[in-house]
């Protein structure tokens, strides 16, 4: 068992029950899955840089990637349907606990000026960050970045609020900005 799922069942969920007051414990939001997606705009010119991203991807997730294609024909930037432009995994499960053990403990501290994670909720209690370069994490070696690449991370939730998901995942130790300070 991981240590935040451990976290969760021990302080998380008695601390939400204790907030929200729900009446049946299935109530209490939970991490349903992490989908990194890494968009590669120079796979255009170039189709080694898909391969290169999804390489490092992979590395970081711990699990096979998935290479996305562009969906249709866009002339302004030069893009032609069934293209790579990207990779995406979805996490579940141990892989998706280690993967936010990591992300928590070790990437965010590295962060250069980092004062917290601004609140990029979508209503429905999902949670959204960027990181500007893959670099930051330990399973990365810098002798072996081709080019910095930035990618998305989506945390996605059962909660039905944002005041619930905010919650949820300051419970497992996201470092959110104080609320004045945005």
């Amino acid at each position: 068992m991981s240590r935040l799922l451990e976290t969760y069942n021990t302080t998380v969920v008695p601390a939400l029950n204790e907030r929200f007051s729900y009446g049946n414990p299935m109530q209490v939001p939970v991490i349903m899955k992490v989908v990194v997606s890494m968009g590669v705009g120079k796979a255009v010119d170039n189709k080694s840089h898909v391969e290169s991203a999804a390489k490092d991807l992979t590395r970081i997730v711990g699990q096979k990637v998935k290479i996305t294609k562009a969906r249709k024909s866009i002339a302004n930037f030069r893009l032609r349907e069934d293209l790579p432009i990207g990779c995406m995994a979805t996490l579940r499960g141990d892989r998706m606990y280690e993967f936010m053990d990591r992300l928590i403990s070790v990437v965010l501290p590295r962060i250069r000026d980092f004062r917290g994670l601004k609140d990029n909720f979508d209503g429905q209690g999902n949670f959204s960050l960027g990181l500007t370069e893959q670099s930051l994490f330990p399973e990365i070696s810098l002798d072996q970045v081709e080019f910095q690449q930035g990618m998305n991370i989506t945390v996605v939730t059962t909660a039905r609020t944002d005041e619930e998901g905010r919650a949820l995942l300051e419970g497992f130790g996201f470092p959110f900005r104080k609320r004045g300070n945005e």
